[in-house]
């Protein structure tokens, strides 16, 4: 038999024709098959992840039956805010609204931002500031958990945060005296000395600075903001860390660097050293634009002055203001000593305020980094100068660390 040779041609380039055309269509049903299934799958993974942090936070509010604050649901927020109508602020782990309760009880909302926190920050807070009652730290009211939503509702504080008073000496409208700064110093350290031994657990801020102080309507001060604190054992000194916490600039030197010391409470008081130091001068301590460069750090200049017995003078301060920075800056040398073991309590640090005038002895002088203390205090650790001008050592006076 003969075949025709076009036909012998023809009939494979069919096959190879409708062949493409097969492989063209199943590569075109796979893609649009398979995009939409890859974007399922990748939704359904980034749900669960979620969910298993929603779902954390329920198991944890269900299997936790001491926590005092209200549970809302996020439709009363929303009522509560007025559909978060008027704005306060917003903070590092999301925005603060004005609300009315009710009772019209004024309140601060904090809406959290479910893309900078992971639900650890949210249990921090109810753990923490859900347990206690002090008239030093801030009161947290309820709640809410609906899905990825999450809000904190707080006491409303009218005068708002301590920065925008301690960094306005030419504002009249928000600057305070020097006297004022002292009481609040004094409140500040009373709630942070409270956290550390007033609680059945130990509970460490890790972010004490301005921003985090409130002030009610008569200037009282209030620690808030615990999205970064840690619950301790009382009998437990030292405290373990995966990551460095805190805002650069309160941030204790072993947070940083292991070799100066264990971390504890003790950063909470070099937190609060740094803070009462601002108070103090009414200033930052950190100051690049500074025309001396020992001015850049400012506890280093003051450092300084008071070691040589020169005047540290403040703009519009009267001789008996000036005495009163004068004690608030010793303390504050003391709070921020580079080793741990070198600074007091925050229950010695309230002494030390409320000391008489002249009591105070001058600490040595702070260092930023590890590498810059003198040999002998890593040579002889137990070697102490005393906090005032009685004979009592450091050693008697300091809590174990």
């Amino acid at each position: 038999m003969i075949l025709d040779t076009n036909f012998m041609i023809y009939f494979p380039l069919q096959i190879l024709f409708f062949t493409g055309m097969l492989l063209g269509l199943f590569t075109s049903v796979k893609f649009i098959l398979g995009a939409p299934l890859i974007i399922v799958l990748l939704i359904y993974k980034w749900r669960r992840k979620h969910l298993s942090v929603y779902d954390g936070i329920e198991d944890f509010l269900r299997s936790d039956n001491s926590i005092m604050p209200i549970r809302y649901s996020y439709k009363d927020i929303k009522k509560i805010t007025e559909q978060f109508k008027i704005k306060l602020g917003n903070g590092g782990y999301g925005t603060v609204f004005k609300g009315k309760l009710r009772s019209d009880r004024l309140v601060a909302v904090k809406l959290l931002d479910k893309a900078k926190t992971n639900g650890q920050d949210f249990v921090n807070e109810v753990t923490t500031i859900g347990r206690i009652h002090h008239v030093n730290v801030v009161q947290l009211i309820g709640f809410c958990v609906e899905g990825s939503k999450r809000a904190l509702i707080y006491e409303f504080m009218l005068n708002g945060s301590l920065e925008k008073h301690i960094f306005s000496l030419f504002e009249e409208s928000n600057s305070l005296s020097c006297e004022k700064l002292y009481a609040i110093s004094l409140g500040v350290a009373r709630g942070i000395a409270y956290l550390h031994s007033g609680c059945n657990m130990k509970i460490l801020h890790f972010d004490i600075k301005p921003h985090n102080i409130l002030l009610d309507e008569n200037f009282n001060p209030k620690v808030s903001d615990f999205g970064l604190a840690r619950l301790s054992p009382t009998d437990k000194t030292i405290v373990s860390l995966t990551a460095a916490r805190g805002t650069i600039g309160y941030m204790a030197p072993e947070l940083f660097y292991r070799n100066v010391g264990t971390i504890s409470h003790k950063a909470d008081v070099y937190s609060f050293g740094m803070l009462l130091m601002e108070m103090a001068s009414r200033r930052k301590n950190l100051n690049a634009l500074a025309e001396q460069s020992c001015q850049i750090y400012f506890p280093f200049w003051i450092y300084g002055q008071l070691h040589d017995g020169s005047e540290v003078t403040i703009e519009n301060d009267t001789d008996e203001e000036m005495k009163l920075a004068k004690k608030m800056m010793i303390v504050a040398l003391w709070c921020i000593q580079t080793k741990p073991s070198d600074r007091p309590s925050m229950d010695k640090v309230i002494e030390m305020l409320e000391e008489e005038d002249g009591d105070l002895q001058m600490p040595n002088k702070p260092y930023l980094y590890p590498d810059d203390l003198p040999v002998e205090d890593f040579r002889d650790d137990n070697t102490r100068s005393s906090w005032s001008s009685s004979d009592t050592s450091i050693n008697d006076l300091m809590e174990p660390t």
